[in-house]
């Protein structure tokens, strides 16, 4: 959620300060011309107001009578040339020179020159000119007439370059420049501890719900820092879980009272039945039913305690040998195996991981179990131990008829049993029972078919210490 909410801040930020930047670089621009344009206009004004006294040259003819005013206009545009390189000449109407330098500057046909010269021609001086940015290698010009007697005899002509004017933008730009980097950079810190600020109750939250769902039911979130408003969320989710987890002791309670409280009367009726067999024929098949029936609801309140008994009891993890472990129950149900002829075969090197060693034993006898149960005479079942640095798995393989798709999402579900096994014994709570058991110290089991037939049954439990250690 980080990644996606400090991208936008940044760029929301970055919007303003170029939107603030912008046009304060656009107004330093524009001052830095407008101040060359002043001095030029004052040089162009100096020039005219020279050219005003200098007598014109004959009507008709393109050859001038210099006079001493004459000569000293072309000697300040000639000094003015030297010192500063700018290109300066007063021109008559018809871009006859009456003075210019260097020599053999002339008004051109087009261009930005000849534009300045019509403009001032019509007593319009052209005093703003478009804006010569840094990265344009253009000139300025500016022009502005002679007047005398009220009309219009000549103009004066300036051409400057820019690049002095330029490097002075570019000067007066560093400050905005750096400016606006440290302002990005405190916008980036300040957008950080905002972000860091809001989301750290929902990063609490989220782990919190984790732990919860993963089977750590006291897990609370600590109301502390943050928005009001998920301060409030992080009560409201307190009290959410508290009432969840009262609910769930609630009916843990119940179901282990009740399958408690059941098997006195269970274990009366069924000695009651067994007196009334004595007295009915050997071979009498209803008795034999019943008896049958009272022993499979017996197997089943045993395991609903089972299953009460660990969902309640909390894990009592520390680092055990999960090869030795694995091999010891492999051993143990190896007289069974054989009796139904089903080879058991195991890998088990030495693996440490967390786990409650009482609570993954029972977990792997009903797994073993109900591999053997359903692996047909001849056929195999494996059990594998291996570690992947993070965690430790054991894989049970069987050789079984296995399970469709859609029975592979119910499995492990209270009382479900497949269609297929209707009459094969137990309770449909033995899965069950080994989820809660792996829940409780961080482990998980999952299911999946085994080619090219049977169920591939995985148990992982975790190599790193829990949270509370």
């Amino acid at each position: 959620m980080r990644t996606r909410l400090l991208p936008l801040l940044i760029v929301l930020m970055a919007g303003v300060l170029l939107a603030l930047g912008f046009p304060l670089a656009v107004s330093v621009a524009a001052a830095q011309q407008q101040k060359v344009v002043v001095d030029r206009i004052d040089d162009t004004a100096r020039f005219a107001a020279l050219a005003t006294f200098v007598t014109d040259s004959p009507s008709g003819s393109r050859w001038m009578v210099r006079d001493e005013r004459q000569d000293t206009l072309q000697k300040e545009l000639e000094r003015y040339w030297e010192v500063y390189g700018i290109k300066a000449g007063v021109f008559y109407r018809d871009r006859t020179p009456m003075a210019n330098a260097p020599d053999g500057w002339s008004v051109p046909e087009a261009g930005d020159v000849r534009e300045a010269f019509d403009e001032a021609l019509r007593s319009r001086p052209d005093h703003d000119p478009k804006q010569v940015w840094p990265w344009q290698d253009g000139r300025l010009v500016v022009a502005s007439p002679v007047i005398r007697d009220g009309d219009v005899v000549a103009v004066v002509v300036t051409d400057s370059p820019t690049d002095k004017m330029r490097s002075e933008t570019l000067r007066g730009w560093l400050p905005i420049a750096l400016g606006e980097a440290a302002a990005m950079l405190l916008a980036v810190g300040a957008a950080l501890r905002l972000t860091g600020w809001v989301l750290h109750p929902v990063r609490i939250l989220d782990a919190t719900t984790h732990d919860i769902a993963t089977g750590s039911l006291k897990s609370r979130v600590a109301v502390a820092g943050g928005p009001p408003e998920l301060r409030r969320l992080a009560r409201s989710f307190n009290e959410m879980a508290d009432n969840v987890e009262e609910v769930l002791e609630q009916q843990r309670a119940f179901v282990a009272d009740a399958s408690h409280q059941l098997r006195n009367p269970l274990s009366a009726l069924l000695l009651r039945i067994e007196l009334l067999a004595l007295e009915l024929p050997e071979d009498n098949e209803e008795i034999a039913s019943v008896r049958t029936e009272g022993k499979r609801l017996a197997q089943v309140l045993d395991d609903l305690l089972d299953l009460a008994l660990a969902e309640h009891a909390p894990a009592d993890l520390q680092i055990t040998d999960i090869g030795a472990l694995t091999a010891e129950r492999v051993e143990a149900w190896r007289p069974v195996a054989d009796e139904k002829g089903v080879r058991l075969r195991e890998e088990c090197p030495a693996v440490t991981a967390w786990a409650d060693p009482v609570a993954l034993s029972s977990a792997l006898d009903a797994v073993i179990d109900n591999a053997l149960k359903f692996t047909p005479e001849g056929e195999q079942v494996t059990v594998t131990v291996s570690s992947n640095g993070q965690k430790s798995t054991i894989v049970i393989a069987d050789r079984g008829p296995g399970l469709t798709e859609e029975e592979l999402t119910r499995i492990g579900d209270r009382f479900w049993r497949s269609g297929r096994h209707q009459n094969v014994k137990g309770s449909g709570l033995g899965l069950s029972i080994s989820r809660a058991l792996l829940a409780a110290g961080g482990g998980t089991i999952a299911y999946a078919q085994h080619e090219p037939h049977g169920l591939r049954v995985t148990v992982t439990v975790p190599r790193s210490a829990p949270r509370e250690a």
